[in-house]
């Protein structure tokens, strides 16, 4: 069979491009060895969401009381919580398979290997195609002396395998996947201990986003140890290089994602070894298949829970006194005192009149990032955002009342 372009991976990376280079009149074969919609849909950012979402209704629930309501819940059953998060997970899959179809990309489920350039073979049958795109995505990386091995040392895989809660976890790193997880295991009732080999929680964070995080996790007595690591084990009691000695039931290993390799084609999503995050895969993709520029300094960042936290640019860490910097705290807005969720702030770096970056902790900062992001993205000057009219009471007006001091 032939076809002009032959894409190995069907995560966001892969499906985006086949999608729009189908609906362009061009025969796209998709080859896919598991299920469509790659880590983000199938084991990263969908079922952890589900379960984030889940854990934080349940400590709701707890605090009812706080919101003058009468509601009595002794425990939750968990795998009514798994079910939940499966059928979430399912029912996206189901509606992007639909819309993979209808696109006109013809979807392969069968491993695939390259014979050369010009050759795909899956299921025992060659595929002639005058363009390769390996959209092919990452592993979890393994540490030396923690390697997986799905009981006792987990890692993002295994841990959505888990049918039951632990007592206790060690999580190894606090990048978004850690820090999500962290808040999900704490929500219902984890024992939680976080070990970071950097100064502070969050080490791609702009510095007061980590302090907060730091701040807030104290309060909700998660442990963390900041410059700190394994440095044995011993029927597992975990002893770390500060001398802290821990028992956990598992430990989480949480340090980030290797790129799969091929040496074939034009590499995107994960796979090509740059940033590591479906919309920026979704975004390489558009380039590829349309010509859709995007800058890859204004990528923004999302870490989920509650508060949100969200970032995009430069970092105060980054700048020099020529930058200005400015904060509002959450609390100085009305709308987080009705939500109860007032520990945050919004912070903008400006220079010469334009934002170089931005921080915000906060509920809803995953929206809030790219009313910045879209002023940044389009060179709107400060002052041309004091002209917009925000609703009140809303997060968003604390964008307007920074720009206005």
């Amino acid at each position: 069979m032939e076809f002009e372009y032959g894409i190995i991976g069907g995560g966001p990376a892969g499906y985006t491009a086949g999608m729009m280079l189908a609906k362009q009149g061009h025969s796209v074969v998709l080859f896919e060895k598991e299920k469509l919609g790659g880590t983000c849909l199938n084991r990263g950012c969908i079922p952890t969401k589900s379960l984030l979402h889940s854990s934080e209704v349940y400590r709701q629930i707890l605090s009812s009381s706080e919101y003058g309501l009468d509601i009595n819940i002794k425990s939750f059953d968990f795998s009514k919580i798994i079910e939940k998060r499966d059928k979430t997970v399912e029912k996206i899959r189901k509606s992007l398979e639909l819309a993979v179809k209808n696109s006109g990309v013809n979807v392969i489920y069968s491993e695939a290997s390259v014979l050369d350039d010009k050759t795909i073979l899956a299921n025992g049958e060659e595929y002639k195609v005058s363009h390769i795109i390996t959209a092919i995505g990452a592993k979890p990386r393994e540490l030396k002396g923690l390697e997986f091995d799905g009981e006792f040392i987990l890692s993002s895989d295994d841990v959505l395998k888990c049918d039951k809660l632990p007592k206790s976890v060690l999580i190894i790193g606090s990048g978004a996947i850690g820090i999500e997880w962290a808040r999900i295991f704490s929500n219902f009732g984890v024992e939680v201990s976080i070990v970071e080999l950097a100064e502070h929680l969050i080490p791609l964070a702009d510095i007061e986003v980590s302090k907060r995080i730091e701040r807030i996790f104290k309060q909700k007595k998660l442990k963390y140890y900041l410059n700190d690591c394994i440095e044995k084990i011993e029927n597992k009691v975990v002893t770390l290089k500060s001398g802290i000695e821990i028992e956990p039931e598992f430990i989480f290993s949480a340090v980030g994602r290797v790129p799969e390799k091929l040496d074939f084609g034009t590499a995107i999503g994960d796979s090509s070894g740059e940033i590591q995050l479906a919309h920026y895969a979704i975004s390489q993709a558009n380039k590829l298949a349309c010509g859709v520029e995007y800058r890859k300094d204004l990528i923004p960042s999302v870490i989920y829970g509650e508060p949100e936290i969200a970032w995009v640019g430069l970092r105060e860490q980054d700048c020099d006194e020529t930058y200005e910097k400015q904060m509002l705290p959450i609390t100085a807005l009305g709308k987080s005192w009705c939500d109860d969720s007032t520990d945050g702030f919004i912070k903008l770096i400006t220079k010469d009149n334009f934002i170089a970056g931005a921080h915000i902790v906060s509920k809803e900062a995953s929206a809030l990032i790219h009313e910045v992001l879209i002023a940044m993205q389009n060179n709107i000057p400060v002052d041309k955002l004091r002209e917009v009219c925000f609703a009140h009471p809303t997060y968003s007006e604390g964008i307007y009342e920074l720009v206005c001091r």
